[in-house]
Order: structure tokens, then sequence, then C-alpha cells
């Protein structure tokens, strides 16, 4: 069981194969790397399926290699995303092995070992999180980093130190950690070593993720959001070609904007950016990491309070709403996606003004 999404393995990989998996899509959310939060948001589950089988097929369709095999209809059949006749929440992909990094402890300091990887093994889950930033949307870890001394603009390909909202003229490729306690932003350097990568295959990894920037870009555009960041995770499969994996092109995957406003997971971490839970959070992040403690959250001194009622059905609608425009269709019964948004500036200039 994964935070949002439960993984059922029909065939398991081998070494020199493939296996069969499926994604059950939950109600569930995450923020922060907590996990399980205490809501779950109706309707959710099954957007992110559509969402994600969509953009799949149209990756496939312009000779971008994914895991995907098809959506599982309400009889078990398995079809395409224009065949279903309704909603459904399970995605069936073809499986590779997902290999973790062994943890050791180094001066009290958390370390991992990632030396059984290398430029000959095959069949499995590159250790990395791929990210393309289009712009740079208040809430961007990009401004985070900056503040903290991490990266310089310079790093970022930058002449200037960017503000909140800024568009950059060309996107920025970043890259992190995938199967870390927590997610750790590295240099391009750094993900050649950790995941046993050639120089030519970091130039393919940078040339599908632009690819797949292009085509999220374009069926966004379509549902009047324009794509800021987001991540694809990739695998090698057992010839060692890539291939895109997990899900691409959802509101949790993707910082979406709609007129000014978030249209993803970000309108949630916003919420909760607000409560006392979420400055406990950060402080036990740095405790666990000065203490060399891979667990953090045991070290949190509260437990995340529930959504604002009113806040949880404006996301859950959104989640449905741009399901239907990105996909154009009408799988879901709730309101246009514009008519979310001015529910939701409604909502944010009643509570906060």
């Amino acid at each position: 069981m994964g935070s949002v999404k439960d993984l059922e393995v029909i065939t398991k990989p081998t070494k020199d194969k493939m296996g069969i998996g499926r994604f059950h899509f939950s109600d569930r959310y995450s923020v922060f790397d907590w996990g399980e939060m205490p809501d779950h948001i109706l309707g959710k589950g099954a957007a992110l399926c559509l969402m994600g089988a969509y953009c799949f097929e149209k990756l496939e369709k312009n000779n971008i290699k994914t895991h995907y095999r098809g959506l599982v209809s309400k009889d078990g059949k398995i079809v395409s995303f224009d065949e279903l006749k309704e909603p459904t929440g399970i995605m069936e992909f073809n499986l590779v092995n997902v290999i973790k990094p062994k943890i050791c402890r180094e001066n009290e300091k958390l370390r991992y070992d990632y030396s059984f990887f290398n430029p000959k093994l095959k069949n499995y889950l590159i250790p990395l999180e791929i990210i393309y930033r289009n712009g740079l949307p208040e809430g961007s870890s990009i401004f985070k980093r900056l503040a903290q001394g991490k990266i310089t603009f310079k790093d970022l390909g930058l002449d200037h130190y960017p503000k909140p909202g800024e568009k950059l003229s060309k996107p920025i490729f970043d890259v992190s950690t995938k199967l870390e306690e927590r997610d750790r932003y590295v240099t391009w350097k750094e993900a050649k070593e950790i995941a046993g990568l050639t120089d030519r295959e970091v130039e393919e990894m940078k040339m599908v993720l632009s690819k797949v920037n292009n085509i999220i870009s374009d069926i966004a555009s379509k549902a009047g959001l324009k794509n800021e960041d987001g991540k694809i995770e990739l695998a090698f499969d057992p010839a060692r070609r890539l291939m895109v994996v997990d899900v691409v092109g959802t509101l949790d995957e993707c910082r979406f904007m709609y007129d000014g406003l978030h249209v993803s997971k970000e309108i949630a971490r916003e919420f909760y950016r607000k409560t006392g839970w979420y400055r406990d959070v950060e402080e036990a992040k740095k405790k666990a990491e000065a203490q060399g403690i891979s667990d953090w959250r045991k070290l949190c001194r509260s437990k995340p309070p529930p959504l604002d009622s009113r806040l949880k059905k404006i996301i859950s609608d959104m989640y449905m709403a741009a399901a239907n425009e990105m996909t154009n269709r009408n799988l879901f019964e709730v309101p246009s996606l514009s008519k979310v948004i001015e529910n939701y500036r409604k909502y944010l200039v009643k509570t906060y003004d």
C-alpha cells in the first residue's frame, strides 16, 4: 500500500522479464511526505487514474515508451481510455524490479548505498524523480532551496534571483532521489552516479522529459490550465530501454495554474502551511537530519488536522472537473472547472480576507 494508491502484483518481475501490476487509486492524499492524511477526497482516485491513462496513451501515440497496459473496467476487462464507459480507479501496467538503496549511518548521518546500480543492470526502476519547471509559482521548492543556500540562481541557469510567479524563458530540468526516506535534490552528476547511468542515458532522460513536458502542457492548455512544473519517473525495460512509469500528467504529479490559482495538490499544501502541525513537521525533519534518524515522523509532536470541509469539497470537484476537461469527456458529474475555480476564489476571499 502506498500513500495514495495500492499496488496489486499480478505477475512478479524477474531479473530479465517484466511482470504485470495494477494500481488501485484511492481517495487518500499525502502532503509533505507525511503519508496518509486524515481525510479522503471523494473522486480523487478515479480522476487521477483517468488523467494518467489519457496522458500515457498520448505519450505512446508520440512514440514515447511507457509501462502502461490499459484501464481495468468494471467488468474486469482491459480497455483503452476511449473504450471506457464509466470511471475506474484501476490501471494495469508492466512491472519492473524496485531495488532500494541500503541505509547506513556515518558520523550520526544517514547515508544511502547505491553501489548495486550500474550500466549493465536491466529491468528496474531508476531511483530518481525527474522534474521540469516551466515557471516558478509561489510555493515552488526552488525558493526554499535558494533561501537555505542549497542552490544559487546560477545553478538554475538564471542570470538573476527569481521572484514567485516568474515565467521561465526555457524550462529548468531538476532531479531528486526517489527511494530515500525523504526526497533529496541532487545534481545531474550525482544522479548519474546514484542510478548507474551513462552520459548518453542522462541526455536521453532529459530528452524524454522535454517531450513529456510539451505533451502535458498541450493537454493541460485545452482545459485552460498552465503547466508550471511536474515530475516523471523512468525505468529500464529488460533491454535497458527507457520507459515512463508510475503516473504522469495528473494534479498530484504536476503543478497546474488556472487564472492565477493553483489547480493541484498545492491547494492542500497551502492549507496545511498555516497550521501548527506544519511547523512541527519542519522541526521534526531538521532534528531527524541532524540526529541521523530515518523516520522523522516519530519526532513530530502533533498529527495533521482534517481539511476544512468546504475546501475538501472544492478539491474533490477540482480533481474530477480537471479530469473531465483535460480528457474532453464528461465522466464525472461535477461543475465545470471554471465554476470550481470561482468557488475556490470565493472560499479564499471569505476565509482569509
